[in-house]
């Protein structure tokens, strides 16, 4: 993969794109509705990333990109669909 996902706390806004360090920087405590809206926005509109309906996050490359774990839920509130 070409770009790296990095998770930090405190960001000013849900996701920076840090060209120098070829990373996206996602805030960890953003809901992950709002964080994979802003991460494909970033990819597909900033970057070029290929939009393929249904088939998840893709880098410019066209590799599939893989969400940190610590960003993967574990638990859903009674009621949440799954994403």
């Amino acid at each position: 993969m070409c770009i790296r996902i990095a998770v930090v706390d405190e960001l000013k806004t849900i996701a920076i794109w840090d060209p120098t360090e070829v990373t996206i920087y996602l805030d960890r405590g953003t809901h992950p509705h709002d964080l994979i809206r802003e991460l494909h926005a970033i990819l597909t509109i900033d970057l070029g990333a290929p939009h393929i309906p249904g088939a998840g996050l893709h880098c410019f490359c066209g590799e599939r990109i893989e969400l940190p774990g610590e960003l993967t839920i574990t638990t859903l509130p009674v009621g949440a669909a799954p994403l």
